[in-house]
């Protein structure tokens, strides 16, 4: 049975007579099976032939195509306490429409007529502003009074200055005359004395030069007085108009001192009544707060805050509500090294959640169920998952997407890229390459950007 022995029995003893040897060796089944392996042989180089269209696949879920028309929350710019709801989940609103109504919280804002109150403070401090006001044209009034004043008091003072002068002038011009007279009767005095020792002359004479004398000289003492006293008069002038300057300076620069100051709480009541105006604002536009109200058309999802008399912080979420009105899209993720094969106008195959499909990767053509879209925006950061954000619009030219497809939905994408042969994609696929790197042809890319 080893067949180890070199007498070999099948060449010593013909097998043809047995039916056993018939049946199995000279079999019609035989000569059928053969042809079948050669026919599927043949069949199979030929199918490793055909094209076989590459594609990068992706999963994601249903979204919108711009952002306000995706689902939102509302928040409450103000914290405060729910005190009633104007609707229920599913309904349907419309831009404006209040929701609900929330009382104040914080101590500070609870006066019912806060707004009013401050008014009044508002409107006392331009009063205010108002006298002040007042109060400064008449320090500018009392500046220009006391400038005019300032100069006639300077004028008299001048005025008393030059009397003063023509009288010391008019006093040393007399000092001079009765210098001159007491020159002269001195003279006459010595002349008599001499006289008088010759015998020309009495002693009377000599008695009355004497006077004389005595009379002139007196004089020039008396005039030298007065010179005297009018050189202390022209000082005296002099002093007045500094004494006048300085007055007078001193009161313009008070008044221009209290001017400041008024405009310096003009200034801080005009400031007070801008802050009070911004309070007013604040207060009213707080107060329109109170109603939360719809962003836009849409219906009511769910309600975050439920209840009466729940409080909440500002910003805190209130309700949720999605757009009436949106146009859909599919937001899905794929590899970091298929993003290179990823270009802006390239079509995409999708399968939506609970639409039955039949895909055959390779040949789009032959499937069923799956929809017709265009990439119309490519992440250029990379997201949380380790994977590239890409959304994909509907292709208006195609097939529509269904009408019941609602926001959320999952679906999987299929980007369409360029044909190889099956062999090439099996040898690729056995060895983890990835799919070529494609780029779009001029024409579709010029017809893209039309």
């Amino acid at each position: 049975m080893l067949n180890i022995s070199h007498n070999q029995l099948n060449k010593k003893v013909s097998l043809e007579g047995y039916n056993a040897f018939k049946k199995t060796f000279i079999s019609k089944h035989n000569k059928l099976f053969n042809r079948f392996l050669g026919v599927f042989a043949i069949i199979l180089i030929i199918i490793l032939f055909l094209p076989w269209t590459q594609s990068v696949s992706g999963n994601g879920y249903v979204t919108t195509l711009t952002p306000d028309q995706r689902p939102q929350t509302i928040q409450s710019p103000i914290p405060g306490r729910i005190e009633k709801w104007y609707v229920k989940e599913g309904d349907f609103v419309t831009k404006g429409d209040t929701i609900l109504f929330i009382s104040e919280i914080k101590t500070e804002y609870q006066d019912p007529r806060l707004v009013e109150r401050t008014n009044l403070q508002r409107n006392a401090k331009m009063r205010s502003v108002t006298s002040y006001q007042e109060k400064i044209k008449t320090l500018e009034n009392q500046v220009v009074a006391l400038n005019n004043e300032r100069a006639l008091k300077l004028s008299q003072a001048e005025n008393k200055l030059k009397q003063a002068r023509f009288k010391v002038t008019s006093d040393s011009t007399d000092v001079q005359a009765l210098k001159t007279n007491l020159e002269i009767a001195k003279k006459q005095y010595n002349r008599t004395v001499t006289l008088q020792a010759e015998g020309l002359k009495a002693v009377i004479d000599v008695e009355a030069k004497r006077l004389k004398l005595q009379e002139v000289q007196a004089k020039l003492i008396s005039q030298e007085n007065k010179l005297l006293a009018s050189k202390n008069t022209v000082i005296n002038a002099q002093l007045e108009i500094s004494r006048v300057n300085a007055e007078y300076s001193n009161k313009i620069a008070k008044s221009k001192s209290d001017r400041f100051t008024a405009e310096s709480s003009q200034f801080d009541a005009e400031a007070q009544v801008s802050k009070l105006d911004n309070q007013s604002s604040s207060y009213e536009i707080r107060n329109s707060m109170y109603y939360i109200t719809a962003p836009q058309n849409g219906y009511i999802n769910k309600a975050i805050k439920g209840g009466i008399g729940e409080t909440f912080k500002e910003g805190e979420r209130l309700v949720g509500i999605m757009p009436a009105n949106y146009d859909l899209a599919v937001e899905t993720y794929i590899d970091p090294i298929d993003l290179p094969l990823i270009h802006l106008g390239e079509n995409v195959s999708i399968q939506f959640d609970g639409w039955p499909a039949i895909f055959f990767s390779g040949w789009p053509n032959a499937s069923y169920g799956t929809y017709p879209g265009k990439v119309v925006a490519i992440e250029t950061f990379i997201s949380d998952n380790g994977k590239f954000r890409v959304l994909i619009a509907p292709d208006a030219t195609t097939t529509p997407w269904p009408e019941n497809l609602r926001v959320g939905s999952g679906a999987y994408t299929i980007a369409l890229l360029e044909d190889v042969s099956i062999w090439y994609e099996l040898w690729r696929q056995l060895n983890g390459f990835p799919p070529n790197y494609y780029t779009p042809n001029d024409n579709k890319a010029i017809k893209d950007k039309k």
